[in-house]
This record gives C-alpha cells, sequence and structure tokens, in this order.
C-alpha cells in the first residue's frame, strides 16, 4: 500500500483524476474543481503516510481522516475504491438513488470516519479524535482537511484553540489552499490572508507549501510534530482544477459537469501525462521522510 517513490505517487494522482472525472460525468453532479485541487493532498496521505488498514477499516490504532471539506468527496471515493475499502464497481452508483456513495462523506461506508458536509465541524471533531487517541495512549494521528472558504466559518477558530489549548500534536490541520470557492475568489468574498500568522497566533506550528509537490506533501506531513506539544497546520497551496488545463483556476469549474468532449479532453490530457512521466520525462527518486 505504501508507495516509495514520487513517480509512483504522481501516476496514482492522474489515475485518481481520471476516475473522479469519469464519476462526476457519470452522475451528472459533484463538485469537479475542488477534488482536483485535492488529489495530491489525499494521494500522500493514502497511499504513503497513514497507517491503515482496508481489510480493518476500524483497527484501533490507525490514523484518521476527516474531510471537513466534505463536498469535494469525489477524489477521496475513487481513493477509498482504488485501496479496496469498497468494490470500484460500486463507484457507478455515486449520487444514485439508494447509494451509499452520495456527494458528501457518508460513515455507512467503510474508511468514512464521519458524515460532514456543513462546513466548519470537522475541526472539532478531530480535535476530539486527537484527545481521545491521546488519552487511550494510541499512537493515531488525525488529519482534517478544511477548504480555505471554510475559514470564515467561527467553529474552525474555536477548534483552532482547544487544539493549541491541549497541546494536540498528533493533530494535522490541512488547508486546501486553491484561493477559489462558489461565488469566486477567496479574498473577495471573505479575506482570509495572512493564515499564517493567524494559525500562529492561535498556537498552532504552520507550514506552508506546494500542495502538489509529494517532496513537500510526505515532507510536512510524517514530520509533524515538528514542534512537539502544538498541533501542526499545513497550508497547501494548490490549484483549482489541477490537471485539467481548461478547469484550472476557473471558477466556474466548482462545480462544473464536463460534458462528453471535455471528459475526453480531460482525459487526453491526464494520459498524456502518465504516457510522459512512463517515459522518464520526470524524475523519479525515493521519498525521503
Amino acid at each position: 500500500m505504501r508507495m516509495t517513490t514520487t513517480e509512483n505517487l504522481r501516476i496514482k494522482s492522474l489515475q485518481i483524476r481520471m476516475d473522479l472525472l469519469k464519476l462526476i460525468h457519470g452522475a451528472k453532479m459533484g463538485h469537479t474543481g475542488g477534488s482536483l485541487s485535492n488529489t495530491d493532498v489525499l494521494t500522500a496521505l493514502y497511499f504513503h503516510v497513514m497507517r491503515h488498514d482496508p481489510l480493518n477499516p476500524k483497527w484501533p490504532d490507525r490514523d484518521r481522516f476527516i474531510a471537513s471539506k466534505g463536498h469535494s468527496v469525489e477524489s477521496l471515493w475513487c481513493i477509498l475504491a482504488d485501496l479496496g475499502y469498497f468494490p470500484k464497481e460500486e463507484l457507478s452508483t455515486f449520487c444514485q438513488f439508494g447509494t451509499r456513495l452520495i456527494g458528501h462523506p457518508n460513515n455507512k461506508v467503510p474508511g468514512i470516519e464521519m458524515n460532514t458536509g456543513a462546513l466548519g465541524h470537522g475541526l472539532s471533531v478531530s480535535v476530539g479524535m486527537a484527545l481521545a487517541a491521546r488519552k487511550d495512549s494510541r499512537p493515531s494521528r488525525v488529519f482534517c482537511l478544511m477548504g480555505d472558504g471554510e475559514q470564515a466559518e467561527g467553529s474552525v477558530w474555536e477548534a483552532a484553540m482547544a487544539g493549541a489549548h491541549y497541546k494536540l500534536d498528533n493533530l494535522v490541520g490541512i488547508i486546501d489552499r486553491n484561493r477559489l470557492q462558489i461565488s469566486g475568489s477567496t479574498e473577495d468574498v471573505m479575506g482570509i490572508d495572512p493564515l499564517d500568522q493567524k494559525w500562529e497566533a492561535f498556537g498552532w506550528n504552520v507550514v506552508s507549501i506546494d500542495g502538489h509537490d509529494y517532496d513537500q506533501l510526505v515532507h510536512a506531513f510524517e514530520s509533524a510534530p515538528q514542534v512537539t506539544g502544538k498541533p501542526t497546520l499545513v497550508i497547501a497551496n494548490t490549484i483549482k482544477g489541477k490537471g485539467v488545463s481548461f478547469a484550472e483556476n476557473v471558477p466556474e469549474w466548482h462545480h462544473h459537469v464536463p460534458n462528453d468532449a471535455e471528459l475526453q479532453r480531460a482525459i487526453d490530457e491526464l494520459t498524456a501525462a502518465i504516457t510522459n512521466q512512463d517515459e522518464g520525462s520526470v524524475t523519479t527518486h525515493a521519498i525521503h521522510s
């Protein structure tokens, strides 16, 4: 399960992007831009960093992942299916009547820790999970992915205070900093910069990285806590729609469903990117955590 080279992780992320585009196209609904922007974060976590077991989803010592920005669930469904948490064939039921694979994380599905949807809740629950793990003397870490638009929710900052107060260094918050939300630029809707200084003021150790660079992703996640006695906040600077040239940084792709021609064009681009890597155009090296 643990991929050991950057090339393996990049190729897997390209495959996941193709899967999630087909998922959204088939369902005729979904959140495309944010799922494409968070794919590399999730790929690094699930295929290299986190301790988890698809054959034993309730393993007590597992690491926990909470998708607080639950609307961008498509990448997560595709990764869980790829890992064997449920059959890949079930992906075709996404957002269909009676499915388990709804448009937000659903804890009836193995591998999902909590239902999320209303923004601002995930970090609060993650604080509780991290505190419970510490009280039970378990090695589990808790990773919580938030959106940057989500930072306008007051409950995020209440949880931030609690995480620092309890010195939860087994807690890693992640912000998918793609700078776009459904209404446009985050800074136009509700300015949140300087994010790093705000989180530092709340008592967190803050790391800002390229959210599409696997060396930076793995180092940031595996080295937490860099400062003992503090939770870590990783600001993953990403591109909304990443991997599909005509969707990147386009606000309308927040929940745009690709038509047949757009899907084929996107698949062609992603397939070409995989082919280029297989032919050695991208340097391959082992990941040094």
